[in-house]
């Protein structure tokens, strides 16, 4: 695979839990620097206390100590994009710009959607509401 950031998603992927749904994510971010973290989504038989895969890679970079993403790449299962949930539009929209690129691929890597986290999340509730950073 060409583009580290789509073969990290991929391999997340790979390694998903998910025994109850079998719809495995995988999501890969990259920092301002340079950095590729990536998460997968985790299932629980307890449903709510499941963890998606973008929740997965920001914790990463979280701990890593990361605090910009540039991009997001996700993938998923099917011929339809896997966009991030609600809450992890959220959660990429702390630690992101209103552009921020989010790629969304199937499970070989082919685009099925290019856009961008204003795009996803118009009217957000950022950082810059509670006197953090605005961008």
């Amino acid at each position: 695979m060409s583009d580290p950031l789509i073969a990290a998603a991929l391999a997340a992927r790979a390694n998903a839990y998910a025994p109850y749904s079998r719809f495995t994510v995988g999501a890969a971010l990259r920092t301002e620097e340079g950095a590729i973290f990536s998460g997968c989504n985790v299932e629980n038989a307890a449903f709510p206390e499941g963890s998606c895969a973008e929740a997965g890679a920001i914790a990463a970079m979280a701990l890593a100590g990361g605090r910009r993403i540039a991009e997001v790449v996700v993938a998923g299962d099917g011929d339809r994009p896997c966009s991030p949930c609600g809450g992890c539009r959220q959660k990429i929209r702390e630690f992101a710009a209103p552009a921020t690129p989010l790629r969304m691929v199937n499970a070989e890597g082919r685009m099925l959607l290019a856009t961008t986290l204003a795009e996803l999340l118009p009217h957000f509730f950022g950082p810059g509401h509670l006197g953090g950073s605005p961008s």
